[in-house]
């Protein structure tokens, strides 16, 4: 393939998949911000809070590691991103239709299964798309740039002004269409990635669980993920909140803070998987991983001005730009190609499982009985357990590492 149109395949991909992934990651988000309408409406406690978004991480676990495993079985991705695409516009109009907390649980249930290989399969995508050279930045830009700008920039402005105009159900109504759209571009531009298992591959990729967490980095990798999407989710679950219940801001204020939290994952997408490309993966991975602790710890303790606690919560949500190197780029190149969306699922299933689905529901009982600064102090140590673990990954950076010696890894 000439030069030109394999990198214009490889900017179409980046494009269409960062969409794609951006409003599976909107679809996501809608519960956390619509929050404050669905809570009197359903009189929901703060457990039952946590449990709408365990039940969703609970569902994506599965999904993640099961689907990109089967993914990896039959070498194809495409089926598995416009199944999924399809499915989960669906489940966001059940969402909407929801008459009680348990159909509204049941949405969130499938809309988990059908979205959890989609990080993995869209990642395995762009890793064989890409040269080494725009590997990290390429996965930074679809898991971080356009989840971040329509998951936590877009959506809380969108979805709260809709539920202000229209009602919180119509938010998940509108949620659904970017969808069915992206199914049909997706389709018709984006190419199935040519022989992503090969026979030799195969077999290697077949993999057991306790096979791949034999492999160092792909251990220290599901333990960040435990720690940094438990960090994640107890802060996108409570923020919003802690803002209004705790420190009385209006929902229309907490919703431009949470916008502009929004735009600062983009950033990290950016920054961290670039320095990464050029540097190392280690290095970015501490010092980032341990910055996401200054947004719990501003949102609790910083009592000055608005604009500075923005400004100091923001800063700590650059460290986003540190989950496409353990959930994708790291895994990817410990295994040098072999059965790499099982492995991507694996990480990204076990930090849902720990980090989504025990951490929010533990933290709900504890924002029950101690108050709603109890999630995000959780989030807080969660963080800095991160940025520790961080220091004993292996480096597979092969510019700063040799191939060989990171595929042999173990």
């Amino acid at each position: 393939m000439p030069l030109s149109q394999s990198r214009g395949h490889e900017i179409r991909t980046v494009v269409l998949l960062g969409l794609a992934f951006g409003f599976a990651y909107y679809d996501r988000m809608m519960m956390t911000f619509l929050t404050p309408f669905v809570v009197p409406e359903f009189n929901l406690s703060n457990t039952q809070v946590g449990a709408l978004g365990a039940a969703l991480s609970f569902t994506w676990a599965i999904g993640a590691y099961v689907l990109g495993r089967w993914s990896d079985a039959l070498g194809v991705r495409k089926p598995f991103l416009l199944a999924s695409l399809v499915i989960f516009s669906c489940a966001s109009v059940l969402s909407g239709l929801a008459p009680d907390f348990w159909t509204l649980l049941a949405s969130r249930l499938v809309m988990g299964l059908v979205e959890g290989p989609f990080l993995p399969v869209c990642l395995a995508i762009i890793v064989a798309a890409s040269p080494p050279a725009r590997r990290g930045l390429n996965t930074g830009i679809v898991q971080n740039v356009f989840g971040a700008i329509l998951g936590t920039a877009v959506a809380p402005i969108a979805a709260i002004a809709i539920a202000e105009a229209l009602g919180w159900r119509a938010s998940f109504y509108t949620a659904a269409i970017p969808g069915l759209i992206l199914a049909l571009l997706i389709w018709r531009y984006v190419a199935e990635p040519e022989k992503p298992v090969s026979a030799g591959a195969s077999q290697e990729g077949a993999l057991g669980i306790g096979a791949m967490l034999a492999h160092r980095n792909i251990a220290l990798c599901s333990l960040i993920s435990c720690l940094l999407v438990g960090s994640i989710v107890l802060g996108s679950l409570f923020l919003p909140l802690y803002l209004t219940q705790v420190r009385g801001f209006a929902p229309s204020e907490m919703a431009a803070i949470m916008a502009a939290l929004g735009l600062c994952p983009p950033i990290g997408g950016l920054l961290v998987p670039w320095l990464s490309d050029r540097i190392g993966r280690r290095l970015p991975m501490v010092i980032f991983a341990t910055l996401t602790a200054l947004t719990p710890l501003a949102a609790v303790y910083f009592d000055g001005p608005t604009a500075i606690l923005t400004a100091l919560m923001f800063a700590g949500w650059i460290g986003l730009g540190t989950f496409p190197l353990f959930m994708g780029v790291i895994p990817a190149e410990t295994l040098a190609g072999r059965g790499t969306a099982a492995a991507m699922g694996l990480v990204v299933g076990i930090g849902e499982l720990t980090g989504g689905v025990i951490a929010p529901l533990a933290a709900g009982r504890l924002a029950d009985a101690y108050g709603l600064s109890m999630p995000l102090l959780c989030g807080l140590a969660m963080s800095l357990g991160a940025g520790l673990v961080a220091l004993f990954l292996a480096e597979t950076n092969p510019r700063v590492r040799p191939v060989a010696a990171s595929a042999a890894e173990a």
